[in-house]
């Protein structure tokens, strides 16, 4: 087919003026749109209503015009959910109007209503979400067609893909560039084979057949989620095939993404679960994807010639020729796989029949190794990534594995491997990148050097050296055909290089003979020895070679084209097959046998299964960069603690009525980093039962009842802290400020009644303070305690003005209080520029309390007061807690101890939470949405505000990019009395490197459209 493009109308911005007021009665400012057939004009009146005046291509009969017509009203009519252009009628009430252009020639135009939104083209980021929405529009908009018939709906259109492959051809010369012309060719070949054999049985309809990035709207909603809003443009509508619809839209969508299937996936699985398609019409979903963009290149070199100056005619050109590029390398076989599974289907269409003849055929195969996989001799090795067998990263270190897999031993199958996080591993997706880590076979692990058999009759379908650290080594693979309709492959990769020499393609290998010998460290890729088998239905367009794991996303596809292969080998499903709870099935157990209000951290809840310094993995492999988790103080994991607490546990754990020299120890090294009043340590395993036991200490030293605690404070979760913390009594569920309990305002520059520059800041605060002392006075009352974190955490991150802290201290002792500095979350060295949060105040606590961190998480937590107030406390009431600081505990806190010192934490963090102050501070002048940023060390705040003038808080933006950088590999959290708070608290061997990725992400993310 030519393509019969006839440029468009000569119409001026003037022209349009005149017209829009003497045709429609409509006046207002006008703004030439950008077109591919018409002109398009935008006239905005007086009342800032818009509307989209189109100049109708000469080319068209007045039914192709009333087809376009009829489309739009009948789209508007049916669903309220999206929104379409609405034709409007002239002066006379006809939806086509006529004027004049300057040449005086007769132009037909129509007005249509305005949709506001942003071209899906523009907008970002393009989530897994919003391509579902795509998906799901264009299946409503296929199903509100099927009843829907006009005279002109089957014209000769050269956008109709039934026309495609003549339009290509009779075209493709005029691409001058032959490269480019051959991948137009190979793709040629592609669809015609995908297309011939089932053409004649795919459904046709009316179709909207033009769901391109520069024709769907979308816009944010209030949480941020992409939300399409409608579409425009329904001038290449045409009566074609159904598939085409999903088609268009795959082929466009797929533009500008490193892993553009995944895209067409989650288009075609929303499509399919509103309009379902055929088998026959998966089958040339891919096809006809490809096509689109074959004419898409084609037409746009045609049409350049044409109307050189109308860069709209080549907008999707460049883009198109570069996912031709990526498309090029995938399998259609593959692709078709991966349609299939979108729609809920098998993946690979003959696994089912497969895997029944095998398991018919279980034990009649000959053994591929001499050895009965079966007994207790041989184990099971679990190398998965939440393996308790591999701790310490040995992971890293192929000799310390192969001393704990050992022989002869048994490799998983659909196992989310450890070992397979390296970046060699990783791939480049959408909106994060993925590592390849589910293994797709079994792992025998025998000696180097023995005997591998073919489990049943079989053409060699390749041999190949795989040569390159953890790459297969020498690798064979068979074809098998057994029966008529059995046809399959089996791997055997890291065998020793005779394999080379002994086999070639195309020898026939019988059942029981010897392929070749598993290899050595030197020539298997570098692994420990073994055999990796492995199962395929299908080779797809590889040779000599084939995946042997794959990423999560993918994980089901590839395992139905590699089932499991334990039958072949005559192996029991559960010795051979991984098995874990899903993250659904744990979120489930948790909803029959938790409390409700046991909270999980994202939309999406992480099944996180190990930790490693500044590090968390999920189930599956997928590595996440912690930015938030301050109770793992020197890392996740960290080999220094965790070498101490088994060590300790080995040899005794028992409670503090002993001699053990653990816990003197470890109250001297506290005390020694403490000013010289505070000198006696108390014991417990937990902040909150440190602060709890502070608050004894005040009333039994004072004899006062009366606290007084600062807004926003959160100091644990007995009923005496939570009376004393205002983030929970003053919150949902809370009961409001207890009687004995007095509650000063937060000490936040930014947000609170003194703003940051005014003069004597910290002591008009702490003034506040004496204010709640005066009101105990008054009610003839006794205080008994301050009580405040040294730096306000779950309040917003908020770092108390100079003077603050030593102004209410002074306040509260000359009421006979004590002044309670928690330390539990700032403390032992966060804050940077000192060891303890309340030093950076220049005051001296009369008691301390450490939570956590101080033992990286294991259950320890401390008191540190005078003697003069451990005296009073001393009643004749023994103070006994079990646990606190047994000894096992105390090994923790002294490892941690160590290792601050040994690694010069303290220093990193002053140097790198630094860095990312200032750069945070740096995104203030860039994006309107940071309103403060606040912090030492690695004690940092980042508010966001709707409006700089109002401060009204942006909670919603906030948890958005909590959510986005936990796409990208990237955790943080939210705080705040608001919510609206960026919480950066992260373990402190947190790196330069790790702050530099995390501002960079950072930064990307404040430039998602939903910020615009």
């Amino acid at each position: 087919m030519k393509i019969d493009r006839h440029p468009r109308p000569t119409f001026s911005v003037e022209d349009a003026n005149r017209a829009a007021d003497t045709v429609f009665g409509i006046k207002g400012e006008v703004l030439e749109l950008a077109g591919e057939r018409d002109r398009n004009f935008l006239i905005t009146n007086q009342k800032n209503e818009k509307y989209v005046l189109k100049v109708c291509n000469p080319a068209d009969s007045d039914d192709v015009i009333d087809f376009q017509n009829q489309l739009l009203s009948h789209l508007s009519s049916i669903n309220n959910q999206w929104q379409w252009p609405l034709p409007l009628p002239d002066q006379n009430g006809s939806l086509i109007g006529y004027t004049h252009n300057s040449d005086n020639e007769k132009i037909r135009i129509r007005l249509l209503t305005f949709v506001d939104g942003i071209f899906l083209a523009d907008y970002y980021p393009h989530s897994s979400y919003l391509m579902g929405q795509l998906g799901r529009f264009l299946g409503k908009v296929t199903q509100s067609f099927s009843d829907f018939t006009h005279p002109a709906m089957e014209r000769k259109l050269f956008w109709d893909m039934k026309n495609g492959i003549g339009l290509i051809r009779e075209h493709v010369d005029e691409i001058n560039d032959s490269k480019r012309e051959d991948i137009v060719h190979h793709f040629l070949s592609i669809i015609e084979n995908a297309l011939l054999p089932v053409q004649d049985d795919l459904r046709t309809g009316v179709i909207y057949n033009d769901a391109n990035d520069h024709n769907i709207l979308v816009k944010s909603d209030a949480n941020g989620k992409g939300a399409i809003v409608g579409a425009i443009d329904v001038g290449d509508s045409v009566h074609s095939w159904l598939v085409a619809e999903p088609a268009v839209a795959c082929a466009y969508a797929m533009l500008n993404k490193p892993d553009p299937l995944a895209t067409a996936r989650e288009i075609t699985c929303s499509y399919h679960n509103t309009f379902p398609l055929t088998e026959e019409e998966i089958s040339v979903l891919f096809a006809l994807s490809c096509l689109r963009s074959c004419m898409t290149v084609t037409i746009a070199a045609h049409q350049k010639s044409l109307e050189p100056e109308n860069a709209y005619l080549s907008v999707s050109e460049a883009s198109a020729w570069q996912l031709l590029g990526m498309l090029k390398i995938i399998s259609p076989e593959f692709a078709h796989f991966s349609f299939r599974h979108a729609c809920g289907l098998e993946p690979s269409p003959s696994t089912t029949h497969l895997v029944q003849w095998i398991n018919e055929h279980k034990g009649q195969f000959s053994k591929v190794v001499n050895l009965d996989l079966n007994t207790s001799q041989v184990r099971t090795v679990d190398l998965s990534v939440g393996s308790l067998d591999l701790t310490n990263g040995v992971w890293k270190n192929m000799e310390a594995l192969t001393e704990i897999i050992g022989t002869p031993a048994l490799g998983r199958y659909d196992e989310p491997r450890m070992i397979y996080t390296f970046d060699q591993f990783r791939t480049v997706g959408n909106n994060s990148d993925e590592w390849r880590t589910i293994h797709l076979g079994i792992d025998i692990f025998l000696r180097a050097g023995s005997s591998i058999f073919s489990p049943l009759v079989g053409v060699v379908h390749s041999v190949k050296d795989n040569e390159g650290n953890l790459d297969y080594g020498p690798t064979v693979i068979l074809k098998h055909s057994p029966e008529e309709k059995v046809h399959f492959f089996t791997l055997y990769g890291h065998l020793s290089r005779d394999v080379i020499k002994s086999l070639k393609k195309g020898d026939t290998v019988l059942a029981g003979s010897q392929i070749g010998q598993i290899g050595n460290e030197s020539e298997n890729g570098g692994w420990s020895p073994h055999l990796h088998f492995q199962v395929m239905t299908n080779c797809l367009n590889y040779s000599g070679d084939f995946p042997g794991v794959t990423k999560p996303s993918e994980r089901n596809i590839w395992l139905s084209i590699s089932p499991d292969p334990s039958p072949l080998l005559a192996i029991e499903n559960d010795k051979a097959v991984a098995r874990e709870e899903s993250p659904e099935e744990i979120s489930d157990s948790r909803h029959c046998h938790l409390g409700p209000m046991l909270s999980l951290s994202y939309q999406t809840p992480l099944k996180i299964v190990r930790g490693w310094l500044q590090y968390l993995f999920d189930h599956e492999g997928r590595k996440y960069l912690d930015g938030v988790n301050n109770v793992p103080h020197v890392g996740h994991s960290h080999p220094k603690v965790v070498e101490a607490i088994q060590k300790q546990t080995a040899v005794l754990n028992t409670n503090t009525r002993y001699l053990h020299e653990n816990i003197t120890r470890l109250a001297e090294r506290i005390t020694d980093t403490l000013p010289e009043t505070l000198s006696v340590c108390f014991f417990v395993n937990s902040g909150s039962e440190a602060n709890d036991l502070a608050l004894r200490m005040a009333h039994a030293h004072t004899g006062g009842e009366n606290v007084i605690t600062v807004e926003g404070g959160y100091h644990g979760h007995l009923i005496s802290l939570i009376d004393v913390s205002p983030y929970k009594f003053d919150g949902l569920g809370g009961k409001g400020l207890a009687d004995h309990v007095e509650m000063v305002p937060m000490p936040d520059g930014y947000r609170g009644e003194y703003k940051y520059k005014e003069p004597n800041l910290g002591e008009r605060y702490a003034d506040k303070v004496e204010d709640a002392v005066n009101k105990i006075k008054n009610k003839s009352e006794k205080l008994s305690a301050f009580i405040s974190e040294s730096m306000i955490s779950s309040g917003g991150l908020v770092i108390p003005p100079e003077n603050y802290l030593a102004t209410a201290y002074e306040h509260v002792r000359k009421a006979g209080g004590v002044c309670i500095a928690d330390e539990v979350v700032v403390g032992f060295g966060r804050v940077g520029s000192h060891f303890w949060g309340f030093e950076t105040q220049a005051v001296v606590p009369d008691i301390v309390t450490l939570g956590k961190p101080m033992g990286n998480g294991h259950p320890i937590a401390a008191v540190v007061t005078t003697p003069e107030i451990a005296t009073s406390f001393n009643t004749g009431m023994e103070y006994f807690n079990t646990y606190g600081g047994n000894p096992v505990s105390c090994s923790a806190a002294l490892a941690v101890l160590d290792v601050l010192h040994e690694e010069k934490l303290q220093e990193n963090a002053a140097v790198v939470g630094k860095f990312l102050i200032a750069r945070l501070k740096s995104f203030q002048e860039e994006f309107p949405i940071i309103g403060d940023v606040r912090g030492s060390g690695f004690f940092i705040g980042v508010e966001l505000v709707k409006n700089r003038d109002s401060l009204e808080p942006a909670p919603e933006h906030a948890s958005y990019v909590t959510e986005r950088m936990k796409e990208q590999g990237i955790l943080i959290s939210t705080d705040g009395i608001r919510h609206n708070v960026l919480k950066i608290r992260p373990p402190m061997v947190f790196t330069q490197r790790n702050a530099e990725l995390l501002v960079s992400t950072m930064n990307d993310v404040l430039q998602d459209s939903f910020f615009q």
